[in-house]
């Protein structure tokens, strides 16, 4: 695992993600237009918890994480700057979550099934390594989830393998059995499963739960 972990985001996936590398022994430093509203996670995660602007994180990080919202990903993306991010893996947990509201607890996106969010990103930012992951469950699962001894599945995609392999260290380390999916635009099928995982949330406020891929 990198020792130096950028995370472009401040809300709930960056903190739970950032408290996890923390854990793990990684310094991070969690990147934000507005700094002040991580004052208290930095506070709490001790001296190898660091704050600064989206650019500051990407020229920290040794390897990045995508946290913004779908819709601020782009932009947040060039605030980072192409050139903090040349060679580096990005591990992009964002949706394209449309604005409109859920129709009975169904979620709507501004992407259609010709092209996902990620490969958007891709486009953007050619010379990084994306790899689609943790963007189907929710932030209090998201390090070492306690499902009475089985461990959820985290689906994962992208172009480069070895940018998968090394994700996927952290993922099982995170307490995650991976299911690779292939290339870029497996994330055309990935994006969706958090329309699924959110139907429950939405209707019954529950949102204690992960996918689980069972094999014979």
């Amino acid at each position: 695992m990198k020792n130096k972990i950028g995370i472009i985001g401040s809300g709930a996936v960056a903190k739970a993600l950032g408290n996890g590398f923390l854990k793990y022994g990684c310094e991070v430093m969690l990147g934000s237009r507005d700094v002040s509203k991580l004052n208290e996670w930095k506070q709490k995660g001790g001296p190898k918890a660091k704050t600064g602007s989206t650019s500051d994180a990407a020229k920290f990080g040794e390897l990045i994480v995508l946290s913004a919202a779908g819709t601020a990903a782009a932009e947040a993306l060039k605030s980072a700057g192409e050139e903090n991010l040349k060679n580096k893996i990005i591990i992009d947990t964002t949706n394209p979550i449309s604005p409109s509201p859920p129709v009975n607890g169904v979620i709507q996106y501004f992407t259609d099934f010709k092209e996902s969010l990620m490969e958007k990103l891709q486009k953007q930012i050619p010379a990084a390594l994306f790899v689609k992951a943790f963007n189907s469950i929710g932030s209090g699962l998201m390090v070492n989830p306690d499902f009475g001894g089985t461990k959820p599945s985290m689906f994962i995609c992208g172009n480069n393998a070895d940018a998968k392999k090394e994700v996927s260290e952290i993922l099982e380390k995170f307490g995650f059995e991976v299911e690779d999916m292939g290339m870029a635009e497996s994330a055309r099928c990935i994006e969706p499963l958090a329309m699924l995982w959110c139907v429950p949330g939405f209707l019954r406020n529950d949102w204690s739960r992960a996918f689980k891929l069972l094999k014979k």
